[in-house]
């Protein structure tokens, strides 16, 4: 679709590259956003990316709507020329699915989910044509996820899988929001995944939970010190199953200070990966398990 540029209200630009989700789409959307920030356009005073949009606002004292339009349009003509690749990192997140405090609260919800009978990760399974939950766990945590904007609740990761589009998972919002979510709760909601970062209220069908901390305000965990948050946009997170076990040793060691998150920087190239997805995947893998 052709780029849709709207104002909302005296101070703000808001820039549609697409009407759907698409890792194409989210990098024309990082392109723009990076130009932007690098443009130093007078009168703009921020810049907020989304998944495949970004809104720019700016001080009408400063520069005319019309000039910050005209400006925008031209750094778009330059972002579709610029090459899709970006310097990235890749996180391991472990993941306990099934833990029974994401259990324990998806029962006290059953009214409001679209199949009161089975568990979300079930519902989850079924309506993705798969065999049962095991079946589900391995093709969710089996490609890694490309995220794509974070916010929502501050530190709170939107995810868009890196697999063909007939192989997204695809799973609806409940049909009435939960008035509660256990704090890092593996979510997802249509073709997204999230890690809801802080416990709240919440809709995304719930597979799990993750004893890695990526939002905290006192940066008091040893690897959020520098930053409160710990995802970024263009971040690729690879899930890794885990059990009780494990988990609790992984809490013990953030308790501690001892945790380090499993990451490696790598460079993304858009057009290497869709030329072979399956095969660019299995080299990301080997990046973070070190061969």
């Amino acid at each position: 679709m052709k780029t849709r540029y709207s104002f909302g209200g005296d101070e703000h630009l808001f820039v549609e590259c697409a009407e759907s989700m698409s890792l194409e789409a989210f990098f024309k959307s990082l392109s723009m956003t990076n130009a932007i920030r690098e443009s130093g356009i007078k009168g703009v005073t921020e810049i907020c990316p989304a998944n495949a949009s970004c809104q720019i606002k700016f001080n009408p004292d400063q520069i005319k709507p019309d000039d910050v339009l005209s400006e925008v349009q031209a750094i778009e003509k330059a972002a579709d020329k610029a090459e899709p690749t970006i310097k990235t990192r890749i996180v391991e997140i472990p993941v306990f699915y099934e833990d029974p405090w994401t259990y324990e609260t998806l029962m006290r919800f059953r009214e409001r989910h679209q199949d009161p009978s089975l568990t979300d990760l079930e519902y989850a399974a079924r309506i993705n044509n798969l065999d049962g939950v095991s079946d589900f766990i391995n093709a969710h945590s089996g490609s890694p996820w490309f995220v794509s904007m974070v916010g929502f609740v501050a530190g709170l990761p939107f995810m868009y899988q890196m697999v063909d589009k007939p192989k997204q998972l695809q799973v609806p919002k409940y049909l009435r929001p939960r008035t509660d979510t256990p704090k890092l709760t593996i979510g997802h909601g249509g073709c997204f995944s999230c890690i809801y970062s802080v416990r709240g209220a919440g809709g995304y069908q719930m597979f799990g939970v993750t004893p890695m901390p990526i939002f905290d305000p006192e940066q008091k965990t040893s690897y959020l010190r520098d930053f409160m948050v710990f995802f970024r946009p263009g971040d690729i997170v690879k899930y890794r199953p885990i059990a009780r076990e494990e988990y609790d040793a992984i809490l013990g060691d953030v308790s501690a200070g001892q945790f380090v998150p499993k990451m490696r920087d790598v460079t993304f190239d858009l057009r290497e990966f869709q030329k072979d997805t399956n095969g660019y995947n299995a080299r990301l893998e080997g990046m973070i398990n070190g061969y």
